[in-house]
């Protein structure tokens, strides 16, 4: 039998075939997200203790693919970045062009007629996710968007995020743009720019509105805009961040609570439903994110360092804060049961939990 011997050159023959060929980058294995009826899939997903960046668990935590709007956080880490070194501050006022008012995607519509905060386009930017304000905060904080996206990937060098390109301040691709053109990050090197943000930023302050009026000048009323994050005063401790989706990209969700003084960081990717085919909102996402909350805080021994931000901002003389408009703060208290206590307002069911016990 010599058939072992004729493997190699079958296998080059099929590889040059395009029969064997490699997948591409971003289509990576793809993980069961959950049992049961809820059973989904996903690309990769990471869990840190925020406190010492420790990997409580992952699951091809090392995949490229595309973070869709998660890369409006390294947009706010440059942001964030120039309002600490006083270059920007959030009551610099901001003239709308028409480049960003042809944004598609979710959007605040923003009109070229306009002018908005720095603190307000932020806002929209963290809880409507909307690719208009994105991209004039970009425009304005870079020079141009293109200059801004050079900002990125500087910023994510520093970070040390090694498998991580950046190509627009919003995350959103033409459907007819090869994924790989994209912006495109891996699970592990976005946990530590969350890690980065929760620690020396103000992130949290935003990520975890619920609701907030965006445009109360407007002749037609405001927006009242609503966070994408599901988790927001449904599970208990959960703060941030953000949320993702494009038809490639999959959903995905960075997110982050804090009980007992320590933080656990979420980062999951390509999350599909059960029915590849079919779109499930998010719900296998939400669900494997709450389940990975869990595992995380479960593994973080009560002795462990307690989560300390190092955030301390820089105020440049003779700025001031513009007044919030009315907003949903999305914290939190847990009953004496264990369970999250419901939101002041909303219309959607809480999201049930037995937590379970600490690690000793």
């Amino acid at each position: 039998m010599r058939f072992p011997r004729l493997l190699p050159l079958v296998f080059c023959s099929l590889l040059a075939l395009g029969l064997c060929a490699p997948a591409p980058v971003f289509a990576a294995r793809k993980n069961k997200a959950s049992s049961g009826d809820d059973a989904g899939v996903y690309r990769g997903a990471i869990v840190l203790d925020a406190a010492t960046g420790r990997v409580l668990s992952e699951s091809n935590a090392d995949v490229v693919c595309p973070p869709a709007s998660m890369a409006k956080l390294m947009t706010f880490a440059v942001i964030a970045d120039k309002l600490q070194s006083g270059a920007l501050t959030l009551d610099t006022m901001v003239q709308i062009d028409a480049s960003d008012a042809r944004m598609g995607g979710t959007q605040v519509y923003l009109d070229p007629r306009e002018t908005f905060s720095v603190e307000d386009l932020i806002y929209a930017m963290m809880i409507q996710s909307a690719n208009d304000a994105a991209h004039a905060l970009a425009r304005t904080a870079g020079g141009s968007v293109p200059g801004f996206v050079e900002l990125m990937n500087a910023k994510a060098l520093e970070i040390g995020m090694r498998n991580t390109t950046f190509r627009t301040p919003h995350g959103l691709t033409s459907k007819r743009q090869d994924i790989n053109e994209g912006d495109l990050t891996t699970p592990r090197d976005f946990a530590a720019l969350c890690r980065h943000l929760v620690l020396k930023t103000d992130v949290l302050k935003y990520s975890s509105v619920k609701q907030r009026d965006f445009g109360t000048g407007r002749a037609q009323g405001p927006i009242r805009m609503e966070n994408h994050n599901k988790l927001l005063g449904r599970v208990a401790g959960v703060d941030g961040l953000k949320t993702g989706y494009t038809q490639n990209a999959g959903y995905c969700l960075s997110t982050t609570a804090e009980r007992n003084g320590h933080r656990v960081i979420v980062v999951i990717m390509g999350c599909f439903g059960p029915e590849p085919r079919k779109i499930d909102m998010g719900k296998s996402r939400d669900l494997r994110s709450i389940e990975l909350l869990e595992k995380g805080f479960a593994a973080i021994p009560a002795s462990d360092p307690a989560f300390v931000s190092e955030y301390r901002p820089n105020v440049p003389a003779g700025a001031t804060q513009l007044a919030d408009s009315p907003i949903a703060h999305a914290p939190i208290e847990a009953s004496s049961a264990g369970q999250p206590s419901a939101p002041a307002a909303s219309d959607e069911p809480m999201i049930r939990l037995n937590f379970p016990t600490r690690a000793k």
